[in-house]
């Protein structure tokens, strides 16, 4: 039987972070405010593009499978946030990597990485490719309104990736089964208006990006399609709640992860929780909260493990993964940013004094 298993994985977290208590020196929050609404506690800030932060999270996943650039067949990178549209940032990913094979980005926002997990999981069963690259990657706080509280406290940048490999066994291993949905109806409950050729280009504003964020819609459409997602992977795998070993949902909001292992019907201490540390990476969660679950011991050979995730669309996505029977990476890799010499406050002091000016200029 081939299987499409998970030998590599790496992450990539900028140096900057901007805490609770920074967002405070500039706007109406509070630590307090910002933790008992989303769990959050920090976020990091990049100075640098998202594709460089890709290729820094590739490069230490090629290490932990003991692969080189051009062993892959495949880079799927998923991302909302890519520093370029033409060409796609996973040509920039696939050049740095020294990889030659096929290459490109999906847009699922922060469903992003589980689409791309279902996806290179489908080439490798039927044969079309042995190893594929899967990435997450964002930079979401360079679209961000500073002043605009509801989701300025609620992102940060990161990137993460796996190498999936096709791994012949008896026994089902590796992504067992995976979906992936969207509900068209609720597009416009998340979304960031005015970018792409949407964009008046010409315009003075042209840059200055605004989010729609229907918060209590987006909560319980998310719960909706998460639950029905992770219900539906785990018939369809024959896998009992009693046999998921580690949830590892998206990190958007403490609250929606324990509303989700409730509808479940899972114990809390299951999840695997990190966003204090990073805030919202979108389609970086995912891969992010594997590898720290990775070194803090969460996951063990054989383990199984179910991973939802929702995003801007409304996109949703599930997955159940059988853990192969490494745990520590082949090799390490010293790939790693430039340095950074500014703080978090630092980098956007410049974004948040153009939102200052601009909402002064509509009061």
């Amino acid at each position: 039987m081939l299987n499409a298993q998970i030998t590599g994985w790496g992450k990539c977290l900028p140096q900057a972070t901007l805490s609770n208590h920074d967002l405070a020196t500039f706007m109406d929050t509070s630590d307090e405010w910002i933790r008992s609404r989303t769990g959050i506690g920090q976020r990091h800030i990049s100075h640098v593009s998202t594709s460089a932060m890709a290729t820094v999270a590739a490069q230490h996943a090629l290490a932990a499978a003991g692969l080189q650039g051009s062993d892959l067949d495949m880079i799927i990178l998923g991302s909302a946030s890519p520093d370029t549209l033409v060409p796609n940032i996973a040509a920039t990913v696939q050049a740095n990597i020294d990889a030659q094979c096929a290459a490109f980005d999906i847009n699922a926002a922060c469903s992003g990485f589980l689409y791309g997990l279902g996806l290179a999981t489908a080439q490798i069963k039927s044969g079309q490719a042995k190893r594929v690259l899967v990435i997450g990657a964002e930079r979401l706080t360079f679209l961000l309104d500073w002043l605009q509280r509801d989701t300025a406290v609620l992102f940060g940048d990161g990137a993460g990736a796996v190498i999936l490999e096709a791994v012949e066994s008896e026994e089902p291993q590796g992504v067992l089964s995976y979906a992936m949905n969207n509900d068209p109806q609720a597009r416009e409950i998340l979304k960031v208006a005015g970018f792409g050729t949407d964009m008046d280009r010409l315009s003075p504003t042209a840059t200055e990006f605004q989010f729609q964020f229907e918060g209590r819609e987006i909560f319980k459409r998310a719960i909706a399609g998460m639950s029905a997602l992770g219900k539906q992977v785990l018939e369809e795998s024959g896998t009992g709640l009693e046999d998921v070993d580690l949830v590892v949902p998206h990190q958007a909001n403490v609250r929606i992860i324990d509303t989700l292992i409730n509808k479940l019907g899972l114990a809390k201490d299951k999840a695997f929780i990190n966003i204090e540390n990073y805030g919202n990476t979108s389609a970086a969660t995912v891969p992010i909260a594997l590898c720290d679950a990775l070194d803090q011991g969460r996951i063990q050979p054989g383990d199984t493990l179910l991973s939802c995730a929702f995003g801007a669309g409304l996109t949703s996505a599930a997955a159940v993964i059988k853990w192969g029977p490494r745990i520590t990476p082949i090799n390490l890799s010293d790939a790693s940013l430039p340095a950074c010499d500014k703080t978090g406050l630092e980098l956007i002091a410049d974004a948040v004094a153009a939102s200052q000016k601009r909402h002064q200029q509509q009061d």
